[in-house]
């Protein structure tokens, strides 16, 4: 069991101990940064460094080992706050965005200006068709997995898994990157399932696919081969 008197006692010796290598170190601030005035107000070391780029530069360049704040006695969100009243964010983006405008005007005067038009879609139904579409090993086949059909059943476990469907059907469509040729076929993957089952004894499809998974009726590409390991052990798809 601790000795919690001592542990107290420790801890004490420990406060006392930081509180005088803290003194110590204002002490020794104000003894080397002779250009403090201690008789004058903090805050205005702090506006002229923020608001006047060579008193800036003459401070970082003369005094690198300290912050502004440390040798005028403020702390880190004393600096903060002095900073945020004199550049409230919203101006400071504002600011920020049209110097980037200028820069990139100035930069591409070949370009021709663009008219903005309102977004027709949403960002959050945009759907990168990257993720949708899954490869072959060679990198010369290209695979979407659309569904067709979902099972009524309700999934288990929720609270482990998440929300999920289980899926029946699907529409394949696979594009030859040599040739351009596509092939699409439609395949009952609940069907194949039960095949696999009675001619191998085993099955090694999971139809279950968290609805995060799915993006606009199609399936991400991670999900691909565990949609379609069944109808490859088949014959049915060679991908």
């Amino acid at each position: 069991m601790m000795n919690f008197k001592r542990y107290l006692n420790k801890f004490q010796q420990k406060t006392d101990a930081k509180q005088d290598v803290s003194s110590e170190k204002k002490t020794e601030i104000k003894k080397n940064l002779s250009f403090v005035d201690p008789d004058k107000n903090p805050n205005e070391y702090i506006i002229r460094y923020l608001k006047e780029p060579k008193y800036k530069d003459w401070f970082n360049r003369n005094y690198p080992n300290f912050t502004i704040y440390e040798a005028v006695g403020l702390t880190a969100s004393d600096y903060l706050e002095i900073k945020r009243e004199l550049f409230p964010e919203s101006k400071y983006i504002e600011n920020v965005t049209h110097q980037e405008k200028q820069t990139k005007a100035s930069n591409e005067l070949s370009f021709k200006p663009t008219r903005e038009h309102g977004a027709k879609t949403r960002f959050d139904e945009f759907i990168d068709e990257r993720i949708l579409v899954s490869h072959n090993a060679f990198g010369d086949k290209e695979m979407k997995i659309k569904i067709i059909e979902i099972s009524d059943e309700n999934p288990t476990l929720i609270t482990k898994f998440g929300n999920r469907v289980k899926i029946n059907k699907i529409l394949i469509t696979i594009k030859h990157l040599e040739n351009q040729q596509i092939e699409e076929s439609e395949f009952d993957i609940e069907e194949i399932e039960r095949e696999l089952i009675e001619k191998r004894h085993y099955t090694s499809t999971n139809r279950w696919v968290p609805t995060d998974s799915i993006k606009n009726g199609y399936i991400i590409n991670t999900r691909h081969t565990s949609l379609i390991s069944d109808a490859m052990a088949l014959d049915y798809i060679i991908f």
